[in-house]
């Protein structure tokens, strides 16, 4: 690619701001992606110079959710999902995996990256017994997302939602109140909802390990916060959690042997699913 092609293929699109990296890009880059700006990927690289399996825990939590969500369409007949900090589409997206097993099901995507928007528009059709909606709105702010309109349209609060927090929650700093987010977002479900989230932990690393992984978060321009697994059983209080309980995303009913590779110290991401009472 010469020079004036390499740079009109790196161009953003229109209100897309490249002078931060964002989660989202930086995920997609993880997981192989091209949709990501240069910006991104050194946030990346900062990251995995201190943890250099990171694309293995981008990996398995992608795998994680998608059995999250067979196993409610299939086994508690979930019918519909709020995913709250969507990311870029690529395989085994929320309403691919819940659609599969129920056409109906109905899904609201949420994000506050432009360009995940114009990607989810143009490639996350749903089928046409179901619905998908692609909420503009930041997770910082909750009650623009449970007080959106198209929210309203697309679902019926009345009955039971599936409420997707999957490798979100680590990018709300404790300042932004982490816990009465999640509090506001469960309070606006019925019961028999379910919440589904994953959370990057440190609980694997040793201090000198935790204290390099902590700087590198610093620089890499993204805020980070790994949780211990006690902190993360705080957001499920109150809460029916299922089994196998909180548990890394690698043993959370998994579809076959695991094998030896990756560890769960590699992949370092705890998860739960939990019914709301």
């Amino acid at each position: 690619m010469d020079s004036e092609n390499a740079a009109s293929a790196e161009r953003p699109p229109l209100g897309i701001d490249t002078s931060k990296a964002h989660p989202a890009r930086r995920y997609n880059y993880w997981l192989g992606g091209k949709d990501n700006f240069a910006v991104d990927r050194e946030s990346a690289d900062v990251v995995a110079s201190a943890f250099p399996t990171v694309h293995l825990a981008a990996r398995e939590n992608r795998r994680f959710m998608r059995r999250a969500v067979t196993y409610l369409a299939g086994e508690t007949g979930i019918r519909q999902f709020l995913d709250i900090g969507t990311g870029l589409p690529s395989a085994g997206n929320v309403h691919e995996a819940a659609q599969e097993i129920a056409p109906e099901a109905r899904i609201v995507y949420v994000d506050n990256d432009p360009i995940v928007l114009v990607h989810a528009r143009a490639l996350l059709t749903s089928s046409p017994e179901g619905a998908t909606a692609y909420l503009d709105a930041d997770l910082r702010e909750p009650e623009k997302i449970t007080g959106h309109p198209d929210l309203h349209r697309t679902l019926d609060l009345t009955r039971p939602v599936a409420l997707m927090l999957v490798a979100i929650m680590h990018f709300i700093e404790d300042g932004d109140d982490p816990y009465g987010i999640v509090r506001h977002l469960l309070s606006r479900l019925p019961s028999g909802s379910h919440l589904v989230m994953t959370h990057a932990t440190g609980d694997h690393l040793t201090p000198e390990e935790r204290e390099v992984n902590d700087e590198a978060n610093r620089r890499s321009g993204v805020p980070f916060r790994l949780r211990s697994r006690d902190e993360f059983a705080r957001f499920f209080e109150g809460l029916d959690v299922l089994e196998p309980g909180i548990t890394s995303v690698l043993e959370w009913r998994p579809d076959g042997p695991r094998g030896a590779s990756p560890s769960i110290g590699d992949v370092s991401m705890l998860c739960a699913v939990a019914r709301v009472p």
